[in-house]
């Protein structure tokens, strides 16, 4: 099972576009899911869900599917804003570093900066540089004949509760001066990212793809229907590195980590003692004790 995160509906329209047999699933407090598997792969399930806008959301939901669908992997599609020049309406941003942007230490003179960060898991990186060099993973996003290849950059991402519109904002300014490598700002996936890491041994990636410049022509650029493209192609590049994925076995997904039983012999003759022992057994705990005569 793979869990794909979205946070408005365009987003999540556009990643149910390459979803086939969907069914409903309801998590026992009412978080509505969308369950299916990827067109063309019958082997691939996936779990859809919307945390809605913000850090805290995407946080609380990302755990919530971890603990409802044990993923073997966890990733957040959908849009940006771009930060740098070079990169284009629908561009794709695979998140190389996703920062939470708004920790600090607020001062008299000053606000001191003291940044989380969360990388992307190794593994997801790899194949999601190898997606990126078979360009196939866009032949959906046009029709034949027709040809629409998004540039993707792997690069840093910052995360905040903020929705950036300006270049000379207060929020844009620390953005260029604390966090210079970032090329795109979101709303949600330093969120995902922290549940994913506190969940232990799930693999996680943010995708995301550029549906304005930040600038404060945002109405203008969604108007001309910048969000659905970028949408879309995060969406078909989330979905090629889904069904890259290799997944292990269920049970043993559900066995990582746990630690083997902790079996003791005792070999004391007759009439010894056992001496205490002091600390933690972790696990399931046998002790046999057999006495020899010599």
């Amino acid at each position: 099972m793979i869990v794909i995160l979205t946070a408005l509906p365009v987003e999540q329209e556009a990643v149910l576009e390459h979803l086939v047999d969907v069914r409903e699933h309801r998590h026992a407090q009412g978080t509505l899911f969308d369950v299916g598997t990827l067109a063309g792969r019958p082997d691939r399930r996936v779990a859809l869900g919307v945390t809605g806008q913000g850090t805290l959301a995407a946080a609380a939901l990302t755990e919530r599917a971890i603990a409802e669908f044990s993923p073997s992997a966890v990733l957040f599609s959908g849009i940006a804003g771009g930060l740098r020049p070079k990169l284009e309406i629908g561009d794709v941003v695979v998140a190389t570093k996703v920062y939470a942007y708004h920790g600090g230490k607020s001062e008299d003179e000053e606000f001191l900066v003291r940044p989380r960060s969360w990388e992307i898991s190794h593994d997801l990186e790899q194949l999601a540089r190898r997606i990126r060099r078979t360009r196939a993973w866009c032949e959906p996003l046009a029709p034949p004949g027709e040809a629409q290849r998004p540039e993707v950059h792997f690069e840093a991402i910052a995360a905040g509760d903020v929705v950036l519109n300006s270049t000379t904002s207060p929020v844009a300014n620390a953005l260029h001066r604390n966090y210079n490598d970032a090329v795109a700002v979101e709303m949600e996936s330093a969120g995902s990212a922290l549940a994913a890491h506190l969940a232990g041994r799930v693999a996680t990636a943010t995708v995301r793809g550029i549906s304005d410049h930040a600038d404060g022509t945002k109405s203008v650029t969604d108007g001309q229907g910048g969000q659905r493209r970028a949408a879309r192609n995060a969406a078909a590049f989330t979905v090629a590195l889904a069904a890259a994925i290799h997944e292990a076995p269920e049970n043993a997904r559900k066995t990582a980590g746990q630690l083997p039983p902790i079996r003791n012999r005792n070999m004391a003759s007759t009439g010894a003692t056992v001496g205490q022992q002091n600390g933690v057994n972790t696990g399931d705990f046998t002790m046999n004790v057999t006495r020899e005569n010599r």
